[in-house]
């Protein structure tokens, strides 16, 4: 699997958890990688929105991927838990869900998944993947 370095704190999701999922990913997907996670606030979020995306807000969850010739890959995922605890109110699912969603979602593009912006967001490819791994696993 690799190695998953998890920072920051999330209530509800603990770093037992986030390894639980980011091995489960691993495995399904038949890949390795070193991972860091790490919850952040919305400052923190914003700022590396404005600067890697040149979106001034927060976001849910960013991901970024440095494959590393002959060595697998090694990314870092940035989740904000402000605003999945709002999306989770939107959606009417519990924070911890949201959550753990984030996480999928951050390592499925780590791993090169990718989905389109928009409404046809949730039909996508890698929306379905993500789904199906979080019944598998949360």
């Amino acid at each position: 699997m690799g190695e998953v370095v998890v920072g920051g704190r999330a209530r509800g999701l603990t770093a037992a958890r986030v390894e639980r999922l980011v091995a489960g990913v691993l495995r399904a997907e038949d890949r390795e990688a070193e991972l860091s996670v790490s919850f952040v606030g919305l400052a923190t979020m914003r700022a590396l929105n404005r600067e890697h995306k040149g979106k001034d807000r927060a976001t849910d969850v960013l991901a970024f991927s440095l494959p590393q010739p002959g060595q697998g890959i090694v990314g870092d995922i940035y989740v904000c838990p402000a605003v999945a605890r709002e999306q989770a109110r939107e959606l009417g699912i519990s924070p911890q869900l949201e959550l753990a969603r984030l996480v999928v979602h951050g390592v499925l593009h780590v791993l090169g998944h990718d989905h389109p912006d928009g409404p046809e967001r949730e039909r996508s490819p890698m929306w379905r993947r993500q789904e199906e791994y979080l019944r598998q696993l949360a």
